[in-house]
């Protein structure tokens, strides 16, 4: 190994960053409806499927804040 690369600590900012997936899909009340459909698609289902996603883009914005630039990861 030429260097050990370490990983940054979790800031604020990363916290929220990874915390907006959770808090969008675990408050059911806020989006247990049915309009509006989308392809005919109740409310309800296309929200939690558009976070499949977005989490996914969330959680990559993060890393890329936490992992050094060519640590190889």
């Amino acid at each position: 190994m030429d260097s050990i690369h370490t990983l940054r600590k979790l800031g604020w900012l990363q916290i929220i960053l990874l915390a907006i997936p959770c808090i969008a899909v675990l408050i059911v009340p806020w989006f247990n409806r049915l309009e509006p459909t989308l392809f005919g698609i109740p409310f309800f289902y296309w929200w939690q499927l558009l976070w499949v996603p977005l989490s996914g883009v969330f959680i990559g914005i993060v890393y890329k804040m936490i992992v050094p630039k060519g640590s190889g990861d």
